[in-house]
């Protein structure tokens, strides 16, 4: 008896390590470098933490520093490897800077998420100019420079991932929301020009959306009865998400696991644009 069960404890255990070794080449991220913007907080953040357990060396970058820290302190905690690199990415010439300070110390980066956005509300009547190009900048042209500047190196080596956040609020008319539906709009449709564009060099370019998330974001909203009584009727789960949930949808558009899927908006709410 005591043979026949260490002999299927061995058996099961060849089998688990096959299984994670599969899971590993098709997941894993070891030997990478990954730069993830908007680090500091959110989705952000949870992605970066998300590239490190999967292997990844991960630049947090982001422009609170003290957030920053505390990001790259957790990351170190969990054994891998982190640095922070402070990036004001609504200045197209930081954004530049950024990205050409970042490929001068990191021969390569294979990896790329666009997480940094911002948001407002107000009435389409009364948004202003200012507010209208402060959404532009961080939302939509940051990411273009940062995918051109990161994927012209991509592109000579053959290879890279790059994940843009769109926004279920780029595919849906949300009143009170013009200046940021739009800038997420953007999103979509950069994602799927690159993603076009790029596959042939082997650089995939795709991008998530996710819906309302338990982030710094939509704190000021969520003591609103008003805001979650209409959470309870957009989002067919009834609930916001939490950061944690993305972070398997960035993995899988970061990894080998998608070297076929280019373009796509892989929408991450809940049900919220199904009905």
């Amino acid at each position: 008896m005591d043979e026949a069960y260490r002999a299927n404890q061995v058996v099961a255990n060849d089998h688990a390590e096959a299984w994670m070794t599969y899971l590993d080449e098709l997941f894993g991220l070891r030997g990478t470098t990954a730069v993830v913007t908007g680090a500091t907080s959110g989705l952000g953040a949870a992605s970066a933490m998300a590239m490190a357990r999967a292997g990844a060396r991960v630049i947090v970058a982001g422009r609170d520093r003290e957030r920053g820290d505390r990001v790259v302190e957790e990351i170190r905690a969990a054994g891998a490897e982190a640095e922070l690199e402070l990036a004001d990415l609504s200045n197209a010439e930081a954004a530049v800077a950024f990205a050409d300070r970042v490929l001068e110390r990191h021969a390569r980066v294979e990896i790329l998420v666009n997480a940094a956005g911002v948001f407002s509300r107000g009435e389409a009547v009364e948004v202003g100019l200012q507010e209208w190009d402060a959404l532009w900048r961080t939302n939509v042209t940051s990411t273009f420079l940062l995918c051109q500047r990161f994927g012209r190196r991509m592109i000579e080596r053959g290879r890279g991932k790059i994940v843009n956040f769109s926004s279920t609020d780029g595919f849906l008319g949300v009143p009170e929301q013009a200046a940021y539906n739009v800038s997420k709009g953007a999103i979509v449709q950069l994602t799927r020009t690159l993603g076009a564009e790029w596959i042939r060099h082997g650089v995939n370019v795709n991008a998530v959306a996710p819906c309302d998330f338990a982030t710094p974001m939509i704190f000021p909203f969520l003591d609103q009865q008003e805001y979650r009584d209409w959470i309870m009727e957009a989002i067919p789960a009834g609930r916001i998400g939490q950061p944690e949930e993305i972070v398997g949808a960035v993995l899988f558009l970061a990894s080998r696991a998608s070297d076929m899927v280019a373009g796509h908006n892989l929408l991450v709410d809940g049900g919220r644009t199904v009905i």
